[in-house]
């Protein structure tokens, strides 16, 4: 059974699913192409393995090739992680989570607390 997706990934899992999510589909030797200081060909293989065996890899052969792609949408992805943030750091307040946002970029462009503020108006209309 496949872990759940907030599971933690190590600094080169995160770098792999990074790639595959841009590419949607790649082999091992795609991956390591565009990583930077890349492992050796084995070691990007093993990583792509343990990948599929936590769930968020699956692979398809073509050829002599192993094609890997998500197997869940990006958009699913990140809201399971931020679900963990959520719960992890701020105790499920969504407030206490912007508040940490903002002060950490504190002195944020007009444009981007526009932007922000839009969406909240558009929750409040949608009724979320």
């Amino acid at each position: 059974m496949a872990r759940k997706l907030h599971d933690s990934l190590s600094r080169r899992e995160r770098q792999i699913m990074d790639i595959v999510y841009r590419v949607a589909e790649a082999s091992a030797s795609d991956v390591r192409e565009q990583l930077s200081d890349p492992p050796s060909y084995s070691a990007v293989r093993a990583h792509l393995r343990v990948l599929e065996e936590k769930g968020h890899l699956r692979h398809r052969q073509e050829g002599q090739k192993y094609l890997f792609r998500p197997t869940v949408s990006r958009e699913k992805a990140r809201q399971s992680a931020l679900r963990g943030l959520l719960r992890t750091f701020f105790e499920g307040s969504r407030p206490q989570m912007v508040a940490a946002l903002l002060g950490e970029r504190s002195g944020l462009p007009k444009e981007e607390l526009d932007e922000l503020a839009e969406l909240i108006e558009r929750a409040r209309r949608e009724g979320r």
